[in-house]
């Protein structure tokens, strides 16, 4: 199973993170083979067994992960001690700050986020696509952090896994006119006569806006539409299946 990490939550002992590839699970084609999404009308005992198989290899319990039912939405869910893996909250960002549950954001284009907190010891993880970008989740994370931890921006590290990059994400003069609107038109590019959305380019504005420190964020700048080799791209095969980033912090 080929997974990566982040360099800056490597550096802390009391976490268990990853960003997960197509690699290592059971699924057959089009989902082969780590596909870890149940909507996707993969096999569900197939996705069970990735699931086993994920969670055996970062060593947490598959019972207490808490995955999301995605909706692109700016919605953040706070996680409490007795939700499990069997009722995944309606929402596009999870939070917390108890030990041993871990969190799951699943992707195939789309940004997985990962957030942590190391003063108040929160962590968070976010989905984070085009219309979640339009929409700030960001800002909505980290008031969570402010609002309900107490927590300082200046404590909080950010990663963010691999996404379509502005290579390939072309959009339509819509997107366009509504990223003017909201003044993002600042990640768009015009070649020729289309327009490419870099929304890694909003990610990280937003999260300087928000108070967190350049230091403190880190992007692994990989395009999953180039590499549908390596990661699910809804963009380049439409059926398909979802990687994940996965954030725990241990007792």
């Amino acid at each position: 199973m080929k997974i990566y990490q982040s360099i800056i939550l490597n550096s802390f002992s009391n976490l268990t993170h990853a960003f997960t590839t197509k690699d290592g699970g059971v699924s057959k084609k089009p989902y082969l083979s780590l596909n870890l999404a149940y909507h996707v009308e993969d096999i569900s005992q197939d996705v069970d067994a990735n699931h086993e198989r994920l969670a055996s290899r970062l060593k947490y319990d598959k019972k207490t992960l808490v995955h999301m039912k995605q909706i692109h939405s700016d919605i953040v869910h706070i996680v409490s001690a007795n939700e499990n893996f069997d009722n995944p909250p309606t929402c596009d960002a999870l939070i917390t700050d108890k030990k041993n549950i871990p969190l799951m954001v699943m992707v195939a284009d789309c940004s997985p986020i990962l957030f942590y907190d190391s003063k108040k010891e929160v962590i968070a993880v976010a989905h984070a696509g085009r219309q979640g970008a339009f929409k700030n989740i960001i800002q909505n994370v980290i008031n969570t952090f402010t609002n309900n931890y107490d927590s300082h921006t200046k404590n909080i590290y950010v990663t963010i896994g691999a996404n379509i990059g502005s290579c390939c994400y072309e959009v339509g003069d819509e997107i366009y006119e509504e990223a003017k609107k909201l003044n993002l038109d600042y990640s768009i590019e015009k070649r020729e006569n289309s327009f490419y959305l870099d929304v890694n380019k909003i990610l990280m504005t937003q999260l300087l806006a928000s108070g967190v420190k350049e230091e403190n964020i880190e992007v692994l700048n990989e395009c999953t539409c180039c590499n549908s080799d390596k990661y699910f791209s809804y963009r380049a095969e439409k059926i398909t299946g979802r990687f994940a980033g996965v954030l725990m912090m241990k007792e």
